[in-house]
């Protein structure tokens, strides 16, 4: 008897799946701005991608077609106002913006050093999903967040 793993080998319990006009397009976006690799593709009727998987930096992730009327599923409205924010770790924040910028995407929030030891921005991709991207640049201590978010409160009332 063959034992099925109820997860697939090599993929997290939990992925973001995007719902895209074009998955081939949010692939090439993903490869130019986060290194993404393309593990799968899968053709649609006329031969295009209907949906592709990708890792970013070891991340598991699908770039997969609207089917709204088979899924009910839609692509954001490239508007920024997207529910769901993707959180995704680079080498280099910066690098990482010229890159997204480059390949079409918009900076909603500049990169900026943050209290917790990151260095984030915010983009918003030609799909119209939303991205924090994010740095790790210095480890903190739970003391120092606390005292630096306290700190900040302070000068943002």
């Amino acid at each position: 008897m063959v034992t099925v793993k109820s997860v697939p080998e090599g993929v997290q319990a939990v992925f973001p799946m995007l719902v895209c006009r074009s998955p081939e397009a949010e692939m090439n976006f993903c490869a130019a701005a986060f290194g993404a690799i393309e593990e799968v593709r899968r053709p649609g009727p006329d031969g295009s991608p209907i949906h592709i998987a990708m890792r970013i930096n070891g991340a598991f992730l699908v770039a997969q077609s609207e089917f709204p009327d088979f899924f009910a599923s839609r692509a954001p409205v490239a508007d920024g106002s997207s529910p769901v924010v993707l959180f995704v770790y680079v080498p280099d924040v910066d690098q990482a913006l010229e890159r997204a910028v480059a390949g079409g995407a918009t900076i909603l929030i500049p990169a900026q050093d943050q209290f917790w030891g990151d260095r984030t921005a915010r983009i918003l991709d030609p799909g119209g999903h939303v991205w924090t991207v994010a740095s790790r640049i210095e480890e903190t201590t739970e003391e120092q967040r606390a005292k630096r978010w306290s700190e900040t409160r302070e000068r943002n009332a």
